[in-house]
């Protein structure tokens, strides 16, 4: 399932902390759970930051949120720049999408998830809330096998090749939106599967890396950035390839570009220039999804399901939890 991973164990992100971290993804979910089927995205939203933000001053760290909420939802944030942790640890970024999903979670739809990444200070790009084209193929492939300058038949007649199969045979994951109209044609007229999902373009790329488990081959088309940079944590330690270039169409976009140190807005990055070093990344479900059962009350339990990855050992966990503290849970209500 994971490539073979050259990084060497962090002396900066110990390993009490990557449990630590299952923690934080657990609390928004829960929180935003309470809302789900409410209708109430901004609730639900503001719930989960909440939350999260509670548990990671908890942590002993000296953390900044190089990946926050976004501006452009007007969601609660927690935001970029933000000091997180008690202060007293080693210094980390930290990106956080504290509900990825709001819609599908204020529908009580599959595939609302909390989710974030940790890593090493200065690992990971400080990506401002715009969007990004992005591609991503999992594990076992020749270096280069897509590439972002490529047409969308260019891509998928080379990981046919390289798989084996037929065009026809590969499965397109992409965001249902209208920018992509033109996509999703050309991708139809190979005659390829396309799975058209309305959110949650992180649990989308770490589709790619399971293609056994979920049928998909390959990610095209244009989401998030920050959701970019989290997506990229994860295939650091699962193995995978995957490139995105800022979409930076207007002159206010460059320049909060700029001051994030982005000095060639047309700059393609690779993977490694997304999330670098030791990352951890955590995800807990909010709802059922493929992936993640959602969160499930019980009279005398919370029960949840987080699956956590480590690039620097390769690890993954997953970890179905059964919370009796309930009277900590209730005040987060």
């Amino acid at each position: 399932m994971s490539e073979n991973i050259t990084v060497q164990p962090s002396q900066v992100i110990e390993r009490i902390l990557t449990l630590e971290l299952v923690r934080v993804t657990e609390r928004a979910a829960v929180a935003a759970s309470r809302l789900r089927g409410r209708g109430q995205e901004k609730a639900a939203d503001q719930a989960a930051v909440d939350a999260m933000r509670r548990e990671l001053n908890t942590l002993p760290i000296d953390g900044t949120v190089v990946i926050g909420e976004g501006e452009r939802d007007e969601a609660p944030m927690l935001f970029i720049g933000e000091r997180v942790g008690t202060g007293v640890g080693p210094k980390v970024d930290i990106a956080v999408d504290p509900l990825e999903g709001t819609t599908l979670c204020a529908k009580d739809m599959p595939g609302s998830i909390a989710v974030m990444a940790m890593a090493e200070g200065g690992t990971l790009l400080a990506a401002p809330d715009v969007y990004m084209n992005k591609i991503a193929v999992g594990p076992g492939y020749p270096p280069g096998i897509v590439d972002l300058d490529r047409s969308a038949e260019e891509n998928i007649r080379a990981l046919a090749a390289a798989k084996g199969v037929e065009p026809r045979d590969i499965t397109v994951l992409v965001l249902e939106r209208p920018r992509h109209q033109d996509l999703i044609a050309e991708i139809r007229a190979l005659g390829c599967g396309i799975r058209l999902i309305s959110d949650g373009d992180i649990m989308g790329i770490i589709f790619t890396t399971m293609p056994g488990e979920t049928g998909i081959d390959l990610y095209l088309g244009i989401g998030a950035a920050p959701e970019g940079v989290i997506a990229a944590g994860a295939l650091r330690c699962i193995g995978g390839q995957m490139q995105g270039r800022l979409i930076l169409d207007t002159p206010e976009k460059r320049e909060r570009a700029a001051k994030m140190g982005v000095q060639d807005p047309d700059r393609k990055y690779q993977l490694e220039d997304l999330a670098r070093g030791d990352v951890v990344v955590a995800a807990t479900g909010v709802t059922d999804g493929a992936l993640l059962q959602g969160v499930r009350f019980g009279p005398n339990v919370i029960e949840t399901d987080t699956i956590v990855y480590r690039a620097s050992t390769g690890t993954v966990r997953r970890i179905r939890a059964e919370h009796r503290e309930r009277a900590k849970f209730h005040l987060e209500r």
